[in-house]
């Protein structure tokens, strides 16, 4: 949900650490699961120096289950290391701390008050709350729900009555089994609370409306909205539950997609006045051995979370799905009897950690229940969508547009030229039947160029080109409908430079009073074209989102999200096709952070130097920086006090001798 007012404080979530009863050693069979304790160690390092209010950790606190004489081992290890956590540490029992839910197949045993027993004697309450900075943190035992054990109905009774007790409160649920993992009406699995349970929670968070819940257990990340509760299912510090390795298309990588290092990681979540923002810290499967230190990490630039940030100018094209659901397989696992249906959310994380808002997606997605339904809740959580269309949509999705008119910040509609003026009238008939802003774009000139060194051309190309700037300021000024087109689409392909068109479609838009909405494109006319070479790709993509930072009356859309790799016009995206960050992803970031703050403008012609390009900005109140693009062999002899490696965000007082990766330079 949106935020507002201060930033009050920040705490931590952590999840599935997994900690074993010895150093280098799992009673599983895959080597990441031995690097779990040296895992462990290293983000309590880390949260160190992060200094946060307090720390939740949501469950399956070690890996050797309760029925395991083993258990008590691990048990003493985490709560050694854990005493160099400098903040205070509430846990929530996972089930290889309490045992299993209920679920017959399994042959590890289930939740009993044995189990609780014992853990309650080595990490304390199975189910508590409390009260810290103003909000209500509740810890729920999940295992429990559906026991039937006579603690099951002491935990129902007592949640019931905490809740209504603190009603008036801002609330925070841990809890290690999530209600569902996809949607509420999923079938019962390993990886979620069977019904009834299920129902009478979901049934709080109707009543009650927590104002979020963080989960475990299923080491991989998911993000809902029920009722008024964000939900939020966190990834492992240890290991990826790697059958959902299945929604990616591409090999699953590592010990078969267990050891994606890049899923591993815990939450930085930020408490403002009125709402939170959750920061995903990536660990990569950083590492620490006993004793080891952790310098005091340098100075970096933070990266504004989706909700945080206020740069609406720069979007991706969302040419993947980006709400999928996809059929797991029952691999045999912890599943075996029925296939699992699950969306990817792993967009939605890599979005956030860019700061980014703006999505193009086609109509299709406004039009299909379930993806309109999940842009409603993003909508909620920070994006605008800027939806597109190959013709005038049908009168009967016009309702459709006005009923979901806030969902859509510009509603871009691609007509065949030929038919133009009767279309450009029909547009002005849409925007004032829905409201949206309409961007008009084209497809198909007569006199378009369909012949290229003898070869036909048998490819699709939209979008106006600079060339036609007169024509079109003549044309929206000529025709009925005209007034009411809000912004033009231009294409740029990509050896024409960024801040080059920027400057041209600037002046388009202060002539016909008309945002200019570029299309950045990594490809050029050919299909079989090789991807650029990704230092080029890299500086084009920082120039890009520096255009539609400090060039008013431009936006910008980056024509690919994530990686290409088969098919027509194969490029690199800003993420790789398992939806990892890429330097694309971080460059945009952290420029995004740190810019975002001020209003900024392009001051003077960009520099051409050996081994790239130079753009300085100036900000509103008299900042300025230079945006240094270098090319694969890089630039040296830049001049200035201090630098932002945009790769990284580390801030330095001193700039690098040659500079190989996008920075900027104050």
């Amino acid at each position: 949900m949106p935020i507002s007012g201060k930033h009050l404080f920040t705490f931590a979530v952590v999840a599935d650490t997994h900690m074993n009863q010895a150093e280098d050693y799992s009673s599983s069979p895959y080597p990441c699961n031995a690097l779990a304790n040296a895992r462990t160690r290293q983000v309590v390092a880390e949260l160190n120096h992060a200094n946060p209010e307090f720390v939740l950790h949501l469950g399956d606190i070690i890996n050797p289950v309760p029925e395991l004489p083993t258990y008590e081992d691990a048990a003493n290890h985490f709560n050694e290391l854990v005493k160099d956590l400098k903040a205070p540490l509430h846990l929530v029992p996972g089930n290889h701390d309490v045992g299993d839910k209920p679920v017959s197949w399994m042959p590890a045993g289930m939740v009993s008050d044995e189990y609780i027993a014992l853990y309650e004697k080595h990490f304390g309450a199975h189910y508590f709350s409390l009260d810290r900075n103003g909000v209500h943190i509740v810890v729920i035992n999940a295992p429990l729900i559906n026991s039937g054990l006579q603690a099951e109905e002491e935990q129902k009774v007592w949640l019931e009555k905490d809740l209504a007790d603190n009603a008036g409160k801002r609330v925070f649920i841990a809890i290690h089994y999530p209600p569902y993992v996809s949607n509420r009406g999923e079938s019962g699995s390993y990886d979620n609370i069977d019904e009834p349970g299920r129902t009478w929670l979901l049934d709080l968070l109707t009543k009650f409306k927590p104002e979020a819940m963080f989960c475990g257990h299923v080491h991989n990340f998911w993000y809902d909205v029920f009722a008024e509760t964000e939900i939020y299912i966190l990834p492992s510090t240890a290991f990826v539950r790697h059958d959902y390795s299945e929604l990616y298309r591409i090999g699953p990588g590592d010990q078969y997609g267990r050891n994606d290092e890049a899923k591993l990681g815990y939450f930085m979540v930020r408490v403002y006045e009125n709402g939170h923002v959750c920061e995903n810290i990536r660990t990569y499967g950083r590492t620490m051995e006993p004793g080891g230190t952790l310098p005091s990490p340098p100075p970096k630039v933070q990266v504004p979370q989706t909700k945080e940030c206020c740069i609406r100018s720069l979007g991706l094209d969302m040419r993947h799905a980006w709400a999928e659901e996809l059929v797991i397989a029952p691999s045999g696992g912890v599943d075996e009897f029925e296939r699992k249906l699950a969306r990817n959310d792993y967009p939605v994380m890599a979005l956030w950690e860019m700061g980014l808002k703006r999505l193009r997606v086609p109509i299709q997605d406004l039009t299909d229940a379930r993806t309109r339904a999940r842009m409603k809740i993003m909508v909620g959580a920070g994006q605008v969508f800027q939806v597109y269309s190959y013709g005038i949509p049908e009168p009967g999705i016009w309702d459709l547009i006005k009923a979901n008119k806030n969902l859509i910040t510009s509603l871009e509609i691609v007509i065949n030229w030929e038919g133009a003026k009767e279309a450009v009238a029909r547009l002005g008939r849409l925007q004032a039947a829905t409201g949206v802003q309409i961007y008009l774009s084209r497809v198909n000139r007569k006199d378009a160029n369909k012949h290229t060194g003898g070869r036909y051309n048998h490819l699709i190309s939209h979008g106006f080109v600079p060339a036609e700037a007169d024509e079109l300021t003549e044309f929206l000024s000529a025709n009925e409908g005209g007034a009411a087109i809000g912004g033009l689409m231009m294409s740029v392909m990509r050896d024409i430079y960024p801040l080059d068109a920027a400057a041209t479609a600037a002046e388009l838009a202060g002539r016909i009073d008309k945002t200019v909405c570029l299309y950045m494109k990594s490809t050029m006319g050919a299909p079989y074209d090789e991807m650029m070479e990704e230092a080029d790709l890299t500086a084009r993509i920082a120039e890009a989102a520096l255009a539609a930072i400090a060039v008013p009356g431009v936006e910008i859309i980056l024509d690919t999200f994530d990686d290409t790799d088969r098919g027509y016009f194969a490029r690199d995206g800003v993420v790789d096709r398992r939806f990892n960050p890429k330097i694309g992803s971080r460059v945009i970031g952290h420029l995004i952070g740190a810019l975002h703050d001020e209003e900024w403008t392009v001051a003077g012609s960009v520099e051409e130097v050996a081994g790239g390009r130079i753009q300085k900005i100036k900000s509103v109140s008299g900042r300025e920086m230079s945006l240094v693009l270098p090319k694969a062999e890089g630039v040296t002899g830049v001049s200035g006090a201090t630098s932002i490696d945009l790769d990284t965000g580390i801030i330095a007082d001193s700039v690098p001798a040659k500079i190989s990766v996008p920075t900027l330079v104050g």
